[in-house]
């Protein structure tokens, strides 16, 4: 969901599925995972108090385990009716501590006490800003409360006979479960007896591709960027840490809110999977960034003018727990020999999914991992592919692969190696990142096994306070919209119906 672009220079269209999902099962573990992304989300709260958490239960559909079988899996019916489904958004203003003191969760229920339930009727659609694979998108008010939101309208029937109502239900469900920053709230939803309508919070910076167009050269400047990608990488943390595998990250599906910080939007293609958070001992994870250091990970410029140096035992890519005790007791005591006895031992959480695989080929050509292209099977990690072309495209204007056409890109992805322009220059630590995350083999791919940890400890995002990057200065802010000045669009019956024509996609322009 994301902004126009020129065929020329950005033509990027969504793959629809060829088979259905299968997800591998894991054993049960004693941490709920609800619990764990709540307290992920919990640390990137807004300046102001929120009040007391109500956290629920994360309500995500069990899909069958059917990887071997290649059945299709069946998510569990919609139990919304064909007029209103308001059961699960009555109690949304408390579960979702992040938006509890938001004027539009007011607004809203005002609304609803007074009315029973909330319908189109009671929205006054001001003008179209989008329009996608499954749906528009317009700019609502809230009729008699200067309130304004998003609202995704998308025509059933439409739907229905291209059989992607399974995408509809599987992006409301997600979306019902998110509780974030980074991440859109679902302020309602309902059904008319032709349309499927999701309410959610209007983004008036529009996304981050028409945002890249403005800026000079076509590019972010490097701390530009890093700002970005720093809170992409939360939200697609917090999306794994659910067991949600997104997908469809591009410039185009990032939004940028009035206050300059970002949101991750459409969730139409994402994977829902389970997952299975573990604690993982520092032992371990120095065992493992030693290997990595022998490979070339390294950001440092003599190590990447000397190869010799990859095999030093301490590199950049070791763990960031070093010892609190000072100089003088370190004097009085002997010298260790072993690497791993100067690392305090402290444990790690990791809750990547990294045992969801499917057999779709969904996404978009400059953004296809090649293990989705090349039918082996995917996971996880087509994520943190998507997040290295992500961070190549904010740096350096393009894709690295595109090519002259789409299978030309395809072959690309494939086939050609990673190159970096000579110009504009960026840092060894971004170059390093992105050759880190473009590895074609998803298992030697950097973020495989432990998820977003990893990337958060390389140097790219040294000094970066992770729990306090809601508080950081976006490089941009927008301008105020005048939504009074909007004309109003026409009623939906006769704007909001889908194309049939799979071939044309059009992203979304705000969401």
């Amino acid at each position: 969901m994301a902004s126009k672009s020129s065929p020329g220079e950005h033509n990027k269209e969504k793959g629809d599925e060829k088979t259905s999902e299968a997800s591998v099962s894991s054993s049960s573990q004693s941490i709920s995972v609800s619990t764990l992304a709540d307290q992920v989300s919990s640390t990137l709260s807004f300046a102001q108090s929120c009040g007391s958490k109500s956290s629920g239960e994360v309500k995500l559909n069990e899909l069958s385990d059917l990887a071997e079988t290649g059945k299709r899996n069946t998510y569990r019916p919609s139990t919304s009716s064909d007029i209103s489904d308001e059961s699960t958004c009555s109690g949304l203003s408390t579960n979702k501590p992040h938006k509890a003191n938001d004027v539009r969760w007011e607004a809203i229920q005002v609304v609803r006490a007074k009315h029973g339930s909330l319908g189109l009727n009671h929205f006054r659609l001001l003008k179209r800003v989008g329009g996608g694979d499954i749906g528009t998108v317009h700019l609502a008010e809230l009729h008699g409360t200067r309130c304004y939101f998003a609202m995704k309208v998308m025509d059933k029937g439409a739907l229905a006979s291209r059989k992607k109502l399974l995408r509809v239900q599987t992006e409301r469900e997600i979306l019902q479960s998110l509780d974030h920053p980074f991440l859109p709230t679902l302020y309602s939803h309902f059904e008319t007896e032709k349309f499927s309508c999701l309410v959610m919070e209007f983004c008036p910076g529009g996304d981050l591709h028409t945002l890249r167009q403005r800026q000079p050269g076509k590019r972010f400047l490097e701390q530009a960027a890093k700002f970005y990608v720093a809170e992409v990488l939360l939200a697609m943390e917090y999306l794994h840490m659910l067991g949600i595998v997104y997908r469809d990250l591009k410039p185009e599906n990032v939004l940028v809110r009035d206050d300059g910080h970002v949101m991750l939007t459409d969730f139409d293609l994402s994977l829902r999977c389970t997952v299975s958070p573990t604690v993982v001992r520092s032992t371990t994870l120095v065992s493992e960034a030693l290997q990595r250091s022998s490979g070339n990970n390294c950001a440092q410029p003599a190590c990447i003018q000397q190869p010799s140096c990859m095999s030093a035992p301490t590199t950049c890519f070791s763990p960031r727990f070093f010892s609190s005790k000072s100089k003088k007791d370190k004097k009085d005591k002997k010298p260790k020999t072993e690497t791993g006895n100067q690392v305090t031992p402290l444990p790690e959480l990791i809750a990547e999914p990294t045992t969801a695989r499917s057999m779709s080929f969904v996404g978009t050509h400059e953004y296809l991992a090649p293990e989705i292209i090349k039918g082996e099977g995917h996971g996880s990690a087509v994520d943190w592919w998507t997040f290295g072309i992500f961070l190549y495209e904010l740096l350096f204007g393009k894709t690295p692969f595109k090519g002259s056409g789409n299978r030309a890109t395809l072959f690309n992805v494939v086939g050609q190696p990673l190159r970096f322009p000579e110009s504009p220059v960026v840092s060894f630590a971004a170059r390093d990142l992105i050759r880190s995350l473009l590895v074609k083999e998803p298992q030697h791919r950097l973020a495989y096994k432990r998820g977003a940890t990893e990337i958060k400890q390389h140097p790219f995002f040294e000094g970066v306070n992770w729990a306090l990057v809601r508080c950081a200065s976006p490089p941009e802010i927008p301008k105020p919209v005048e939504f009074e000045s909007a004309p109003p669009t026409p009623a939906p019956a006769t704007s909001t119906s889908v194309k049939a024509d799979q071939s044309s996609y059009l992203d979304f322009d705000f969401f």
